[in-house]
């Protein structure tokens, strides 16, 4: 005898839904850390904007974490044909501290933006496990931002 299409259906259905929830009630560990934005100008026109900076940590990365840097959309006046709508840069740092081991560095990126804002850089820092203190700056006129967060072990 032949099942009918709608209890395959079911079956099916209520298969994927229970292996849904054992993987999405699995313990999440990573972290999210957004920073306070940077107000800041930007070069290759008269533009000003913001940044937005923040870290990402995960148990699994071993006293790593991530730093991204994004640029909000730009309002600004440049050359060109689209003077309006200007695509314009500036030299974002992202100097941290660990103040558990005394381990510094900095991830320094160009970011180049536009009306529709940037895209977003990242790169890993071996920061060493313990609590990390953060200032995100860029070349030209700013408001430096601060903050902190932990990677665990």
């Amino acid at each position: 005898m032949r099942t009918p299409t709608c209890a395959r259906a079911a079956l099916l259905l209520g298969c994927l839904t229970g292996a849904t929830m054992i993987v999405s009630s699995a313990p999440a560990h990573a972290r999210t850390v957004e920073f306070p934005q940077v107000p800041t100008m930007f070069r290759d026109g008269l533009c000003g904007g913001s940044v937005r900076v923040w870290a990402d940590t995960d148990p699994q990365w071993g006293g790593r974490a991530i730093f991204n840097v994004k640029a909000n959309p730009i309002v600004g006046y440049g050359p060109g044909e689209y003077s309006a709508a200007p695509l314009c840069e500036n030299l974002t740092t992202v100097a941290w501290r660990n103040v558990n081991t005394g381990a510094t560095g900095e991830y320094r990126v160009t970011v180049v933006a536009g009306i529709y804002g940037s895209i977003q850089y990242a790169l890993y820092q071996d920061t060493g496990p313990g609590h990390i203190v953060v200032t995100s700056y860029t070349d030209l006129a700013n408001i430096p931002q601060h903050g902190e967060f932990d990677v665990p072990a």
